[in-house]
């Protein structure tokens, strides 16, 4: 039988690469639509699908591979004899390689352009098609869903032939794409037609494994987008911990806006304060525990200076956070080899729920992304606060929110004097916040 391989692509990545290596080793193309015509233009001998099925492409290209020659060359068992002989009687030929990835759907979904039907007409179903098809037949045939795996897969079939190895983590990685896949149409369609949500769907992709956990004998890893939100441009590898003091910092900074600092500690603020400038929110943040701060994570609402960037090399830091650093800022702080220095690149308040796991399952909330006005409070006490005071009671119940519960803040001129966090009473955080205070 002829060795036969399909490729339909929407991303075209090094398609033509891809499609020369695997004619060298003697497989015959069937190509669709306009990967079939690039790869012609290139040089590349192609069978459109059509010939194959004896069927044009309809309804706008909507079908074109859903033909029992495609899938039966894709599913029947190599070495099953009843397979093999339905496939004689049917004319059908094996297909071992498809190379196909999908429509782009979240592109689509992303472009504020996009009409409702752009955005269905992207739903693929072909494709998927394809590939659970060639996946679930890893015994006998290869799938690859994007341009990152020919490299190795060809370096692969030039040494010889793809191992059943290789196939089953293409398979494994297959199906793993055609769940992101489903899972975006999913969400978009609840969203869009205003669905109850029957399921929560968390398909993210592996963005970093981390060196450990919150203890050294815990693996870690990122899954996400997280650094389209920071970009770390100096010192050592953020860890897990850094990461959650690093979040709650910029929470916390956003929250009490601009001209503002925050140095976080274990995820609670050691000092936080709003100034007249970006130095002095610095030094009156410092100030609030300057103990707790060495080692800590500082965040800035606004670009550091060199003034500042003098002030912060006095004392060991582990992260500085802004949104932009200057020039001779830059050359100052990374006089510190090991310190991270990050920017950040987007806010975090578009945050929407809150995750955590639970056994057998996760506890959904949402992001607790009110902050507390003047008009929306009710004063329970005799003495009513002037304008200055409760301007700090509101940065005080900001200081509050972001602190692990129970939670005292003392706070004066937008600086917070002393934070009690964490413990078992409130007076046992009260005499904590005091000390400090004091």
């Amino acid at each position: 039988m002829n060795k036969l391989a399909l490729i339909s692509v929407s991303d075209k990545s090094n398609i033509v690469e891809f499609a020369k290596a695997i004619e060298k080793k003697d497989y015959g193309i069937i190509a669709t639509g306009n990967t079939a015509k690039i790869l012609k233009k290139e040089g590349v001998e192609v069978t459109e699908i059509s010939n194959i099925t004896s069927f044009p492409e309809i309804f706008d290209g909507r079908v074109k591979t859903l033909h029992p020659k495609i899938f039966g060359g894709i599913l029947f068992r190599r070495d099953n004899p009843e397979d093999q002989k339905q496939a004689e009687q049917n004319d059908i030929t094996p297909i071992d390689i498809i190379c196909v990835n999908l429509y782009p759907f979240v592109k689509t979904v992303e472009n504020p352009d996009s009409t409702l039907e752009d955005i269905i007409e992207n739903i693929d179903i072909g494709g998927p098609s394809l590939i659970r098809a060639a996946a679930k037949n890893y015994n006998d045939v290869s799938v690859l869903t994007n341009p990152g795996q020919y490299d190795k897969f060809i370096e692969e079939l030039n040494s010889g032939e793809i191992s059943l190895q290789t196939r089953q983590r293409l398979a494994g990685e297959a199906f793993s794409h055609t769940s992101n896949y489903d899972t975006h149409i999913a969400n978009f369609l609840e969203k869009k037609f205003e669905l109850e949500k029957s399921h929560i769907r968390l398909n993210l992709k592996h963005e970093k494994s981390l060196r450990y956990g919150e203890n050294p004998h815990q693996q870690a890893c990122i899954y996400g987008n997280f650094f389209d939100y920071f970009e770390v441009f100096h010192g050592k590898e953020l860890s897990y911990n850094n990461i959650l003091d690093l979040v709650a910092a910029v929470e916390l900074v956003e929250d009490l806006g601009d001209l503002s600092c925050a140095i976080i500690k274990h995820n609670n603020p050691a000092g936080a304060s709003t100034g007249s400038n970006i130095l002095e929110a610095y030094e009156n943040a410092l100030k609030g525990d300057p103990v707790s701060a060495f080692g800590g994570i500082v965040t800035f609402t606004t670009e550091v200076t060199e003034e500042v960037a003098n002030r912060l090399n006095e004392i060991f830091l582990e992260i500085i956070c802004a949104p932009s650093f200057s020039d001779g800022a830059i050359e100052i702080l990374k006089k510190k080899k090991n310190r991270r220095l990050l920017k950040q690149l987007k806010p975090l308040k578009d945050t929407k729920n809150v995750v955590k796991t639970i056994p057998g399952g996760l506890i959904v909330q949402d992001a607790d992304n009110i902050t507390a006005l003047e008009a929306q409070l009710k004063i329970v006490t005799e003495k009513q606060p002037t304008k200055k005071e409760m301007e700090d009671l509101l940065f005080a119940w900001k200081i509050a929110k972001h602190t692990r519960s129970n939670a005292i803040a003392f706070a004066k001129d937008k600086t917070a004097l002393g934070v009690g966090a964490g413990q078992m009473s409130r007076l046992d955080s009260a005499k904590l916040a005091k000390m400090k205070a004091d």
